[in-house]
């Protein structure tokens, strides 16, 4: 099979991880980018070495020469610059979440289906090797019946500049303004928290009661151009299709957890503890027979390859690959759920 071509869409901070990781694949051509930048993508092309550039989506697709889209734009546009390329019959990865809502969600994974081409979302964690142990565990009945869960997503980027000044630098300051595109905590890791906790329990969200807050962080709650209106923290219960009930939560305000991710899990025979903390992956689990002495164990965890592997891979093969659009849908939900739910006082919505 010839080089597959990969147009990057939008080049902001995470369309570097996409970059990078598809430049150390044999066989894979960095074609072009896309931005309404110019000088954004200028730097951008030139860093990779990559020779074509466009402002739009309407100018890349009359071009033509490129077989898969690698899609890194804000969340509230991933709706309107995927949908082109689904209608011209290309692969797409997508950043999470996938849209901004439910409707653009199932529109989306719609029109990829019947296009027929490979699409993905960049659920980065499912390249943790815990979680996909922990799911195949699960999954075979290691500890039985699932009944509850408990998970967390923690960062502490907005009490600790780790990983820049938020209130000057505008690759931060944007994932706190509506205005902007974000949907806050709940749409930037909220997606991945429900994703890590649900795939290992097994079940898909049927019932969700959730809490969204925006703290005061600047006077008036706006820093130049950006009002800072989306939230910062979030907490839901969660009810599974499989009887599980659980919690999971997320904040932007955790001091002392850079970007670590949580997840317990219980069965009727059995325990699990996913950690992903400081770039390392772990798995615990409490099984028979040391379920009667509460004994926990580390688990040894095969390595997985990256969602950028496997969506190049799923191309040469003319095979789907997961999470795809469908799932990505499933996921944005359950977030409107959980919008709904803070908007009515915390109300338990059907998802």
């Amino acid at each position: 099979m010839s080089d597959i071509r990969i147009l990057i869409v939008g080049t902001g901070g995470m369309a570097n991880a996409h970059a990078e990781a598809f430049a150390t694949m044999d066989g894979v051509q960095l074609v072009a980018g896309i931005d309404t930048d110019p000088a954004k993508l200028t730097d951008f092309n030139a860093k990779f070495g990559i020779k074509e550039g466009f402002g739009s989506v309407a100018e890349a697709l009359e071009w033509g020469a490129f077989d898969a889209v690698s899609n890194v734009t804000p969340d509230a546009v991933h709706h309107r610059t995927t949908m082109p390329f689904l209608k011209a019959g290309k692969h797409v990865l997508c950043e999470k979440p996938l849209a901004a809502n439910y409707a653009d969600a199932k529109e989306m994974a719609e029109a990829a289906a019947d296009a027929g081409v490979i699409n993905m979302v960049n659920l980065t964690y499912r390249n943790v090797p815990a979680v996909i142990e922990a799911a195949r565990l699960v999954a075979e009945g290691a500890i039985g019946e699932v009944r509850h869960f408990e998970a967390s997503y923690l960062q502490s980027w907005l009490t600790q500049p780790a990983w820049g000044d938020w209130r000057s630098e505008s690759q931060w300051l944007w994932r706190l303004s509506e205005k902007h595109g974000s949907m806050g905590v709940l749409g930037d890791v909220g997606v991945h928290i429900l994703d890590f906790a649900t795939l290992v329990a097994g079940g898909v969200s049927k019932r969700v009661s959730s809490r969204l807050t925006t703290f005061d962080k600047a006077p008036g709650n706006q820093i130049g151009e950006y009002p800072l209106d989306a939230n910062d923290s979030m907490t839901m219960q969660v009810a599974l299709d499989n009887g599980a009930v659980g919690v999971i939560h997320a904040s932007r305000f955790a001091s002392g957890h850079i970007n670590d991710l949580r997840l317990r899990v219980f069965g009727t025979k059995g325990g699990l503890d996913v950690r992903f903390e400081k770039s390392e992956s772990k798995l615990r689990a409490c099984l028979e027979p040391d379920l009667q002495t509460a004994n926990w164990r580390d688990m040894p965890v095969p390595p997985v390859q990256t969602n950028y592997t496997r969506f190049v891979d799923a191309i040469r093969k003319g095979e789907q690959a997961l999470p795809d659009f469908a799932r990505g849908a499933l996921l944005q939900k359950a977030l409107d759920a959980a919008v709904t739910s803070d908007g009515q006082g915390c109300a338990d919505v059907i998802v």
